[in-house]
């Protein structure tokens, strides 16, 4: 049961992380079909963005009542059913339309699952799973491509996508009866920091158990520590997608394909670098995971900034920041109920989850706004405080929570 449990939830991160990449991959088309300016794209970000921020923390909630097996499932059928209409959308009101239940759906099952996974599963299987995130977001500009090249047309890869997430709906549903058989697993142990609170071993919320406000969570010592932290390191990670090609072009006169093709290797180094933390994760632990994560983002955005002839410092800088942001988002979800007690959990994850989403969502057009003041030059120095940020906040919590157990 565990394992078979397991494999679902595998599959269901590689489709969740599907839709991701296609409004970036298939806008330049869409945005003549509709016939509406190019920064509308911006538009339905922010509708999604704000539709995930209010599922991820009313996630805990949800999950309380319902278990987080049916609030997957149906979290699921929502994006889903926002793909279909996607896919028929004819006009850019519509488009936005179905952004709300999208950004619902996707809201409620990051924060549903990333929780779930942190209970039950190894600090190993919470990185991989992550990288399998990242393998669907790799493969849906691949989709809009096909589907563009072979006459589908943008609504097409939109339709593809959409069946995927029906299908894996099915399966969600079909295993409901596992997720309650699986909830009486013990959670392995988050690696070195295992013991690190008193009450990690309580159990954790289930359906029916009492409701943990919003204003309760946020009382409870640590938590505006690790906001701060995720919040950085998402606002790293999105400003490094958005603008590390533009960055090396413009002001490193990096050759364009040359650059953009290094800025992928951003998210691919994630990837890749997610897949191989999984090998240490259990035995180096959580606190190492973050710690060694930022620090390596802080030396390869260093090495960005270094003004040498050559740019081959600078590529391997944007790769090792890649490499370094792997393990920290999947190692601050894992540490969670080690953390703050396995009961508070889940109210905690959603509440990252919405830090996690205003990080992505605001510090790209604030660097934006930064960068036509005083230049793209600044790139590294925005990461580095975005790092010095992050690494203080979990520092300060890491001493906080062992102090709570001396």
């Amino acid at each position: 049961m565990y394992s078979l449990l397991l494999a679902i939830i595998y599959i269901a991160f590689v489709s969740l992380g599907l839709p991701d990449s296609l409004l970036g991959a298939g806008w330049p088309v869409m945005q003549e079909s509709l016939d509406v300016p190019v920064g509308f794209a911006g538009i339905v970000t922010m509708i999604i963005a704000s539709g995930t921020v209010l599922s991820s923390l009313a996630s805990e909630r949800l999950t309380r009542r319902f278990g987080a097996g049916l609030v997957t499932a149906v979290s699921v059928a929502m994006t889903a059913a926002a793909l279909f209409g996607f896919s028929t959308s004819g006009e850019f009101w519509m488009l936005c339309l179905w952004a709300i239940p999208y950004g619902l759906g996707a809201g409620a099952v990051d924060a549903a699952l990333n929780n779930y996974v942190a209970l039950h599963y190894a600090a190993r299987h919470m990185n991989w799973l992550h990288s399998f995130w990242g393998v669907g977001a790799s493969i849906s500009p691949f989709i809009m491509s096909y589907a563009i090249t072979s006459g589908l047309g943008w609504s097409g890869a939109y339709l593809i996508v959409g069946v995927t997430q029906s299908i894996l709906t099915f399966v969600l549903l079909v295993s409901l009866p596992l997720w309650g058989k699986v909830n009486t697993v013990v959670a392995p142990a988050a690696a070195p920091d295992a013991d690190a609170v008193p009450d990690a071993a309580e159990a954790p919320a289930g359906k029916g158990s009492a409701h943990v406000s919003l204003a309760t969570a946020l009382r409870i010592p640590g938590v505006r520590l690790i906001l701060a932290a995720f919040f950085a390191y998402c606002a790293l990670e999105s400003t490094s997608i958005l603008w590390a090609s533009t960055y090396l072009a413009e002001e490193r006169a990096v050759d364009p394909a040359t650059a953009a093709a290094f800025g992928s290797l951003f998210l691919l180094g994630i990837t890749a670098g997610r897949f191989l933390a999984g090998f240490v994760a259990d035995r180096v632990g959580d606190r190492q995971l973050i710690r060694g994560g930022f620090v390596a983002v802080g030396v390869g955005a260093l090495m960005l900034a270094l003004p040498l002839e050559t740019n081959v410092v600078a590529l391997a800088g944007l790769v090792m920041a890649g490499l370094g942001s792997a393990p920290i988002y999947p190692a601050i979800i894992h540490s969670t109920p080690v953390n703050f007690g396995r009961r508070n959990s889940q109210a905690i994850i959603g509440i990252q989850m919405a830090a996690a989403y205003a990080g992505s969502t605001l510090a790209p057009p604030l660097f934006g706004a930064l960068s036509a003041w005083a230049g793209l030059w600044i790139l590294p120095l925005f990461l580095l405080v975005l790092v010095a940020l992050g690494l203080a906040m979990s520092e300060r919590l890491n001493r906080m929570v062992t102090r709570r157990t001396v």
